[in-house]
C-alpha cells in the first residue's frame, strides 16, 4: 500500500450537518467532479505542485505519572475532510488530513443541553477498545453546543471574494458564486451585506445593501470575472471598515473570504495575515474562510487566518458542500455560543499508563494556557459538535516506578479513567467558566455506541491515509467494514459517501 503524506496546518471547525438541513448526499459531486473519474492509481499531478500544507507532527504515547494533563484548543473545522474527498476523487495522494476535521465533518447524538442550563454545551464521554490495537482503549469525548442562537439581531457580513487569475476555473469562481447565492438566500431585511473583490486591487462591488435585496446581490455575484494578481491584505483591510461600519452591538459582524489562499502580492504568509486578523477579532468582527479549487491551493494561509480570526474553515468542492456550510449549518458557522473553548484531560495513572491525542496536532497548548484567559483559542457555534478521540494504555495494575530522586507519585485507588476539563467565555466575555466532567469506570463499554463505532472507524482511517508512526495495524478495509456497519440513518448520505470514500481510496492503492 502507497501511505499518503501527513501534513497539517496552524491552528481551529465547523461542526457536522444539522437536523433540518436540505443536503442529498447523493448530488455530491455535481460540480467539482461532473468530469472526472478516479483512476486506477495515484496521478503523479503537476495541479497539485504549488499546494502548500503546514507539517505539525503527531503526538506519541505520553507517560501519565509525568505528563497527567492533556491541552488543546477546540476545532470545529471541517476543510480537510472535503479537501481529502477531493484529492481521491481526482486519484491524487492525500496531503493536509487533520484527523479531527474528518471526524468532527459529521453528527454525532450527543444530548443537547437543557433550555435552562447554565453551560451552552454538555460533555459525554465513552471508552471502548480500540479497534486497531486490541491491548488498547480508546477514549471518546464530546462537547455538543446549544442550537439557540444567542441573539435576535441581524448579520453584519462582508463578502471579501478573490477574483484573481488564479480563480478563472469551474470550481473556483463560477461555485463561488453560486456558493455565496445560497448563503444571500438565507438573509433578510434585517441583514446588511457587503460584497468586497481582490485581484490586483480591491473593489467595493456593493455597500451595506439590506440582506433582502437579493437580486441587486446575485447580479454582483454573477457579474464577477477572474483575472490579474492576488493582493489579499488590501482587501481584507477594505472587507474589515465595511464591516466596522456597519457594526451591529451584539450581533453577528462577520468577514466571510473565499479564496484559494493564493496571496502573492503584499503581505501574504500567515504570520504577517494573522497580525491584521487578530486585531480585528479583538473588536468583534469575526472572519471565517471558505477554500476553493485545486493547483495551488493554500491550505495553511486559509487555515491560520480561521483560527487567529475567531472564526471557521470550510473547504468548498462541490455546490452540497457550499449547501451544507452555508444554509443547513448557517446559524453554527455565523453564531458563536462558546468562546475560546479549551479542552485539558486528566488522566488516572491507576487506570491509565500512557495516553496520544489523535489528531489536534496544531491546536495543542501548554499545560498552563488552560486557564490563561488571554490565550486564544477555538470558538464554537450554534448546534456544533466538538469530538476528540484518546488512545489508552490501560495501567492493567502493576506498580510503576516514577525513578524521580525528589518526589513519589502515588497512583491512588480511584477507578476513573479520566476527567475532562472545559473552559470557554460567553460570547464577548474576559473571563472564562470551567465545567468538570469525570470519565468514570461505567464510561468503558464492550458494546460502543453506532457514533462510537462509526466515528472510530473515521479515525483509524485517518491514521491509515496519514501513515501514522503510532497507527499500528490500522487498516482502511477493517475501518470501512465497520463504518458500513455503523452508518445508522444517514439522513443524508455522507456517512455511505464516507464508506465510498474508502473504496476509493483502497482502489488507488492495492
Amino acid at each position: 500500500m502507497i501511505a499518503a503524506v501527513s501534513v497539517v496546518a496552524v491552528a481551529v471547525a465547523l461542526g457536522s450537518c444539522s437536523t433540518d438541513g436540505t443536503m442529498d448526499g447523493s448530488a455530491a459531486h455535481d460540480v467539482a467532479y461532473e468530469d472526472s473519474v478516479a483512476p486506477e492509481a495515484w496521478r503523479d499531478a503537476p495541479m497539485d505542485a504549488q499546494e502548500e500544507y503546514d507539517d505539525s507532527p503527531e503526538q506519541p504515547f505520553q507517560d501519565v505519572t509525568t505528563s497527567p494533563l492533556s491541552t488543546f484548543a477546540s476545532d470545529v473545522d471541517t476543510a480537510s475532510y472535503s479537501n481529502l474527498r477531493r484529492q481521491l476523487l481526482h486519484g491524487v495522494a492525500p496531503e493536509g488530513v487533520r484527523i479531527e476535521e474528518l471526524v468532527n465533518y459529521f453528527d454525532y447524538d450527543y444530548p443537547a443541553p437543557e433550555a435552562d442550563a447554565v453551560d451552552p454545551f454538555t460533555v459525554t464521554t465513552q471508552i471502548a477498545d480500540a479497534p486497531w490495537a486490541p491491548d488498547h482503549q480508546l477514549a471518546m469525548i464530546g462537547v455538543q453546543a446549544t442550537a439557540a442562537v444567542p441573539t435576535s439581531r441581524g448579520n453584519n457580513i462582508v463578502f471579501l471574494l478573490d477574483v484573481s487569475g488564479s480563480m478563472g476555473e469551474p470550481n473556483k469562481l463560477p461555485l463561488l458564486a453560486d456558493s455565496f447565492e445560497l448563503l444571500v438566500d438565507q438573509l433578510d431585511e434585517d441583514d446588511t451585506v457587503s460584497i468586497v473583490t481582490y485581484a490586483g486591487s480591491e473593489q467595493v462591488v456593493a455597500d451595506s445593501v439590506p440582506g433582502d435585496q437579493r437580486d441587486h446581490l446575485v447580479r454582483a455575484l454573477r457579474e464577477l470575472r477572474a483575472g490579474g494578481s492576488t493582493g489579499g491584505a488590501a482587501g481584507l483591510q477594505t472587507a474589515y471598515e465595511l464591516a466596522s461600519k456597519n457594526f451591529v452591538e451584539g450581533g453577528n459582524n462577520r468577514v466571510v473570504l473565499a479564496t484559494d489562499g493564493d496571496f502573492n502580492v503584499g503581505p501574504s504568509t500567515p504570520e504577517q495575515l494573522t497580525d491584521l486578523i487578530e486585531e480585528h477579532a479583538r473588536s468583534g468582527v469575526y472572519i471565517s474562510v471558505l477554500g476553493f479549487g485545486m493547483g495551488n491551493l493554500k491550505d495553511n494561509t486559509m487555515e491560520a487566518i480561521a483560527d487567529h480570526g475567531n472564526g471557521n474553515y470550510a473547504y468548498i468542492d462541490t455546490i452540497d458542500e457550499a449547501r451544507k456550510v452555508l444554509v443547513d449549518e448557517f446559524d453554527s458557522t455565523m453564531f458563536v455560543v462558546a468562546q475560546d473553548l479549551k479542552v485539558q484531560v486528566e488522566f488516572n495513572p491507576a487506570t491509565i499508563a500512557q495516553y496520544r491525542l489523535l489528531g489536534y496536532d496544531n491546536r495543542r497548548l501548554e499545560d498552563e494556557e488552560f486557564d490563561d484567559d488571554t490565550k486564544d483559542a477555538g470558538d464554537v457555534g450554534a448546534g456544533h459538535s466538538v469530538t476528540a478521540f484518546y488512545e489508552l494504555v490501560p495501567a492493567r495494575g502493576e506498580a510503576r516506578g516514577d525513578d524521580l530522586d525528589y518526589q513519589t507519585v502515588h497512583a491512588g485507588d480511584s477507578t476513573d479513567f479520566l476527567t475532562v476539563h472545559v473552559r470557554y467565555k460567553q460570547p464577548g466575555a474576559t473571563a472564562s467558566t470551567e465545567v468538570v466532567h469525570p470519565a468514570t469506570a461505567s464510561a468503558y463499554t464492550r458494546t460502543p455506541s453506532t457514533d462510537f463505532r462509526f466515528a472510530s472507524a473515521v479515525v483509524e482511517f485517518g491514521l491509515a491515509v496519514t501513515g501514522s508512526r503510532h497507527a499500528a495495524d490500522a487498516d482502511p478495509g477493517r475501518a470501512r467494514e465497520r463504518a458500513a456497519a455503523a452508518s445508522g440513518e444517514d439522513a443524508y448520505g455522507l456517512r455511505s459517501e464516507f464508506v465510498g470514500l474508502i473504496d476509493t481510496y483502497l482502489g488507488l492503492t492495492e
